[in-house]
């Protein structure tokens, strides 16, 4: 007969999970993600499903919580393929080449941090996807920053802020419309109550950014400027065709075509038109002199999409920044996703997690402490789930009841569950979020972390306003909280 884990039972695989983590990050410091944390993880599963087994949980149940867990992910693993062949393919097209090119002929370095900010908020904002921008716009633009002599940390940082908070304001997003659907409440209701919290932290953001160009960090930005430019006009047609896949990808995602599509798309255009404009660089990859012109391009694309795309231009530095992509360089992330998943499945079929979550909210008597409860409970769910979508649905659901109980208004739940689930989801190495932003960007989560300011200001902004009682509004007597949020649960 299964019976309900002890907090101790709870506690126990979090803490193997944490001791191995920080062996992993102690031994093999950045390269942490590329294997060590997988084994971390798996480790820890091992641990968590052996303590399920003791709790009278059977072994077969167990394995399928498993493989129903990973299988939460395999839509963004097949993102994660298509976004490494659309790296590749968009390379091969000159598309990186040209944003990189006139990138640095428009942006300078004091404004480069804020600049690539806005930009990616406003185009999350308008399509509501911040995986799509940071796939699209993110790649050209951390091109940008190394030809300036800038910290791609940083512009990674300065990406996930912008992107974050376009996708946590669009009602495009799934985010966005997921979170008040588990708690209760009309979708532009919750959107402008997020306002209040969202606002105040981009702003802050934005004003950090701004700062920091101005202080002048880059470092040899007009030596490599010039180098850079020249190689890449040297060596690239950097005419408007090769922006094709780039519009094609915006187009798309603005008619609101699923991610996946989307993508697969950018990546054939972006083939279609290294064929076309940049023959040379595609029979150079190929490296088949013996073979027909034909046989030789097709070869020289394949090796694109599952390889990625290989620069020769003699300059290192050039070649460096433009060698990447393929279907293979994700690998390791998706390792880690299934890895860090299957601790997660276990954690949450065996009750363990469902019990971490009832001791916090045993703890939360105030309504300040509540709030706290809801955005330590998503941050909690990201790192142990590694899932953003679990990270909003788990706490939506475990709370509603309990604020309605206290009287608060359910948007205050919709609003902290995306202040802290949906925002914090990137920076976790092991979160689906995170190890795409990671692998995409190029830039390891924990590199970038620091430099996330919009997403490490917004919760906390969120529990001073839980604390302080700032815009935490009150559920009316009459107001008929069961029928709305059956409507709400049907979206």
């Amino acid at each position: 007969m299964r019976k309900k884990p002890s907090l101790v039972d709870a506690v126990v695989p979090i803490a193997v999970l944490i001791t191995l983590l920080s062996f992993s990050v102690f031994l093999f410091g950045d390269s942490s993600s590329a294997g060590p944390n997988q084994i971390a993880m798996i480790f820890a599963a091992a641990v968590a499903a052996l303590i399920a087994l003791k709790n009278g949980n059977d072994w077969h149940s167990i394995q399928n919580a498993i493989v129903k867990g990973i299988s939460t992910a395999m839509a963004a693993v097949l993102i994660l393929l298509a976004v490494g062949a659309l790296i590749g393919s968009w390379n091969l097209a000159g598309t990186v080449q040209a944003m990189i090119y006139f990138g640095l002929k428009i942006l300078s370095p004091d404004i480069f941090y804020v600049a690539t900010c806005i930009i990616c908020a406003l185009t999350s904002l308008a399509i509501g996807s911040s995986w799509t921008v940071a796939g699209t716009l993110g790649i050209g633009l951390m091109g940008v920053s190394q030809g300036l002599g800038l910290s791609p940390a940083m512009t990674a940082g300065a990406v996930i802020s912008g992107a974050y908070f376009g996708d946590k304001m669009s009602p495009l997003s799934d985010t966005t419309n997921l979170a008040p659907a588990v708690a209760g409440v009309e979708l532009f209701s919750h959107i402008r109550h997020m306002l209040w919290t969202t606002g105040p932290s981009f702003v802050i953001a934005i004003v950090i950014f701004s700062f920091i160009g101005l202080g002048g960090v880059s470092t040899g930005a007009d030596t490599n400027m010039g180098m850079i430019g020249d190689v890449i006009a040297a060596n690239y047609s950097l005419s408007f065709p090769t922006l094709i896949p780039l519009a094609l990808v915006f187009y798309l995602a603005l008619k609101r075509y699923p991610a996946l599509p989307t993508i697969l798309a950018g990546a054939l255009a972006g083939v279609l038109v290294g064929l076309i404009i940049q023959r040379p660089a595609v029979l150079a990859l190929a490296d088949s002199p013996d073979l027909p012109v034909g046989l030789a391009l097709l070869k020289g694309v394949w090796i694109t999409l599952f390889d990625g795309f290989v620069a020769n231009t003699g300059y290192e530095m050039v070649d460096n920044l433009l060698s990447r992509g393929g279907m293979n360089s994700m690998l390791s992330t998706i390792f880690l996703v299934f890895s860090a998943l299957s601790f997660g499945a276990v954690m949450e079929y065996s009750g363990m997690l469902a019990r971490l979550i009832e001791s916090i909210l045993a703890a939360a008597k105030s309504t300040g402490s509540m709030i706290a409860a809801v955005l330590v409970t998503s941050v909690g769910v990201n790192i142990v789930a590694a899932d953003q979508y679990l990270a909003i649905v788990l706490p939506g659901r475990m709370y509603r009841a309990e604020f309605s109980r206290r009287g608060l208004h359910p948007k205050n739940l919709s609003r902290a569950i995306e202040d802290a689930g949906t925002i914090t989801s990137p920076l976790i190495p092991w979160n689906t979020c995170g190890a795409y932003m990671a692998a995409t960007l190029g830039v390891p989560t924990l590199a970038y972390l620091p430099y996330c300011f919009f997403n490490l200001v917004n919760p906390l902004i969120s529990m001073l306003y839980g604390f302080r009682g700032i815009t935490i509004e009150k559920l009316e007597k009459t107001e008929p909280t069961d029928s709305q949020a059956e409507s709400a649960s049907s979206i």
